[in-house]
């Protein structure tokens, strides 16, 4: 059986013992509200948090993102282009109905067509060649080539009941349209409760955008009793908001509380912090290409950039460890490349690099550059903790060794639509990664740009190299999982030799709760409240 291992445990903070008596209702204050309760309706992170307690993928991710089974309770490979997944028997839908094979190919089908989906799941269907259902507890999924992350693909999506879906009749798969499907609902179907059916360990009871959304306990949920006779959670945007609807005991759990507020809620006698790692690493990323590039002056229109010698330069400017202590106050540990040690595909060889400003200032000179440039450095401010202090930080850190800079922060939505436009020549943001672990960042951040192989479909700073790319695709059809772990590790030593990408910190995410309980934190810094306890 192939299965994909987790490395590592995550730091986890302990909540205190005392507390008052427990209530039956569990009320949670979210940074942001979900799009939608449909799980396949947009692929944005509260809405994926918000799926793992209703809706269930054949395997799932555990806390540390290793793969776990889920309504698949083992699979195997009887060749490299075949995967066999033996379903678990006796699980039942919210309305009493059994969960067959015949739901997945359904969730198969409905992915690519759901209506007006401003981010689809297709990507994660897109390498099933085939996917057949031999027997009721047997789906047989065929792809056109090895391929090693099928399983990562497929805990990234929840399976919807057929049946509450308005379809009665048999499935039958096929890449250009399932034959005897005319009609697929919308969003509104899930969102007011009448299709939203599955067999997470909660049912929906209300969705009420911009209020509430109200979870019961499945009473036949065929995994752990879930602890919550009921959950409401509640979309409360703003910081200040949140942690003041926690002191006030308006809820009991509360995601992302500001960095400044962590001390204050820890030294409350009736509220605790709990942090753990995550898979989020912050990143700065160059223009590869451009030439002239936006934002850089006293360079006669040349894009210092593409020289090495430049962009290690900026990394030897970069004080991370400063940064985590001073700024991130303790909520960041230092990033030598993509993801954390606990994920798959790390190098053990590459340390954080540290600051050596007069090397920094040697290699400027050498690359033709004694007297610095001028640099514009964009990055959001409301989307990353801290991110617009962390981008003034770094722009400090460069005007020390000779590159003036200066920072255009804004918020998340101009940002991203401008770096999306080659707007910057130098620029901030994040990327979280699944089980996927190291293959996620580099085919997305730093391989060539190919939309028919799906890579580099978010590299912004346009890199491209040739020896890195080999790399990263062979590892992509190898699935012998020592073998495509160590050319992940080999791509990302590539990456750290070339400088093509500068990383950080990866994030430390932490969670608010009224004393006597804790949560388990997830990597992906997902809140699943199924997970929050009394502590014993």
């Amino acid at each position: 059986m192939n299965k994909l291992l987790a490395k590592a445990a995550l730091a986890v903070g302990v909540a205190a013992l005392a507390g008052p008596a427990l209530t039956e209702t569990l009320t949670a204050g979210f940074a942001s509200e979900p799009s939608s309760v449909d799980p396949l309706y947009h692929n944005l992170g509260p809405n994926n948090a918000i799926r793992k307690h209703i809706f269930e993928g054949l395997v799932g991710e555990d806390p540390n993102l290793g793969i776990e089974p889920l309504l698949a309770e083992s699979w195997d490979n009887p060749d490299a282009t075949t995967w066999l997944f033996n379903l678990r028997k006796g699980v039942k839908f919210h309305d009493g109905s059994e969960f067959t094979s015949r739901d997945f190919l359904y969730t198969a089908c409905r992915i690519p067509n759901v209506p007006n989906s401003p981010s689809s799941f297709e990507g994660f269907t897109k390498r099933a060649e085939t996917i057949e259902a031999p027997d009721d507890y047997t789906i047989k999924v065929t792809t056109p080539g090895p391929y090693p992350l099928l399983l990562s693909d497929f805990a990234s999506f929840g399976v919807v009941s057929a049946s509450a879906a308005g379809h009665d009749g048999p499935v039958t798969y096929a890449k250009d349209g399932c034959p005897g499907i005319d009609n697929y609902p919308d969003s509104a179907a899930y969102n007011s409760g009448e299709a939203a059916v599955g067999t997470g360990a909660y049912k929906y009871v209300e969705f009420v955008q911009g209020d509430h959304l109200t979870l019961a306990k499945n009473e036949n949920y065929w995994g752990e009793a879930a602890h919550w006779d009921e959950i409401v959670i509640r979309p409360i945007s703003n910081d200040g908001a949140r942690v003041a609807a926690l002191l006030a005991g308006d809820v009991d759990i509360i995601e992302k509380p500001p960095a400044q507020d962590l001390e204050r809620l820890r030294a409350e006698a009736g509220t605790d912090v709990v942090q753990g790692a995550s898979s989020r690493v912050i990143y700065l990323h160059f223009d590869h290409v451009g030439d002239p590039t936006p934002g850089v002056s006293g360079t006669d229109g040349k894009n210092p950039f593409m020289d090495v010698r430049v962009r290690k330069a900026v990394s030897l400017a970069i004080d991370r460890a400063l940064i985590v202590d001073k700024i991130m106050d303790g909520l960041a540990v230092p990033a030598g490349q993509l993801v954390p040690d606990f994920m798959r595909g790390v190098n053990p060889n590459i340390a954080v690099e540290e600051a050596n400003v007069e090397e920094a200032k040697r290699l400027l000179a050498e690359a033709g550059y004694p007297d610095g440039f001028g640099l514009i450095l964009g990055s959001p401010n409301d989307r990353y903790i801290n991110d617009a202090k962390i981008a003034q930080a770094v722009a400090q850190m460069l005007t020390r060794v000779g590159i003036r800079t200066e920072v255009d922060a804004t918020t998340k939505s101009v940002f991203f639509s401008r770096r999306n436009k080659y707007e910057f020549s130098l620029y901030m943001a994040g990327w979280g990664s699944g089980s996927a672990g190291m293959a996620s960042p580099l085919r997305a951040l730093v391989a060539t740009q190919n939309k028919d192989k799906g890579l580099g479909g978010t590299n912004r700073g346009r890199y491209s190299n040739p020896e890195l790319d080999a790399v990263i695709e062979e590892a992509l059809v190898t699935v012998d999982a020592a073998a495509h772990d160590a050319l992940l590790a080999k791509a990302s030593q590539i990456v750290r030799d070339d400088y093509a990408i500068l990383t950080l910190h990866y994030e430390v995410t932490p969670w608010a709760l009224r004393k006597g309980l804790t949560i388990t934190p997830r990597a992906d810094q997902h809140t699943v409240l199924t997970t929050v306890r009394p502590v014993n």
